[in-house]
């Protein structure tokens, strides 16, 4: 998707958002460009469009930026706890943002029930135990938050996941993640920049073969 905008400034520090997108990922060199961090990486791609710097905020537990768009102030977060524990860096984080609508929190993760090359964007469903959605679920106690899945697929037997979803892919498979990694920004741009459900008609109706 070719859904660019001019990017414009990056406001003050605590001005209120009118989006917050989290990115999931584990912390540490050792996870970095594995499938499970797919989530973060499309969140810091944003960010290096946007001209926006991460700020690492220790007291929330996360790497957070803000810019302005035309349709209000996004701030973007990593955390930086372990995907278990995701949902640890919101509450600090959406009361320095003035967020308190579970429906303007987007949160982006890799998803195994969808193949690569696919992308959705949905608001609520399971959780497909994902361990970093179930955080975030618990912390804002509802699972009525939208969220951009990235499809990763699975390996072929269930013993394997767990490998499949830290280890890092060569090769053409690693090839394959890092365009995945750009359509989800895309995605992710569709809606900063025309909304949500703009951005679902474009988003799930694409798929890359």
């Amino acid at each position: 998707m070719a859904l660019r905008r001019p990017r414009t400034g990056e406001p003050r520090r605590g001005s209120a958002s009118s989006l917050l997108i989290v990115g999931l990922a584990n912390p540490g060199t050792k996870y970095e460009g594995s499938r499970h961090n797919i989530g973060g990486d499309a969140v810091r791609l944003v960010a290096q469009r946007r001209n926006a710097t991460f700020q690492i905020e220790r007291r929330q537990r996360a790497e957070t930026c803000s810019f302005t768009s035309a349709r209000g102030i996004v701030t973007l977060s990593i955390p930086t706890t372990f995907m278990n524990e995701s949902g640890a860096s919101l509450p600090p984080l959406m009361r320095r943002i003035s967020i308190t609508d579970p429906g303007t929190v987007l949160v982006v993760h890799d998803e195994l029930d969808l193949e690569p090359g696919r992308l959705q964007l949905k608001v609520g469903g399971g959780l497909a135990g994902h361990n970093g959605l179930r955080s975030i679920a618990g912390v804002l106690s509802s699972n009525e938050f939208p969220r951009l899945r990235i499809g990763i697929g699975k390996p072929e037997r269930k013993e394997q996941v767990t490998d499949w979803v830290l280890r890092r892919p060569t090769g053409a498979m690693r090839e394959s993640l890092l365009i995945d990694t750009n359509e989800a920004a895309d995605a992710l741009e569709a809606v900063i920049d025309f909304g949500l459900e703009e951005a679902q008609r474009r988003v799930n109706a694409a798929r890359r073969d």
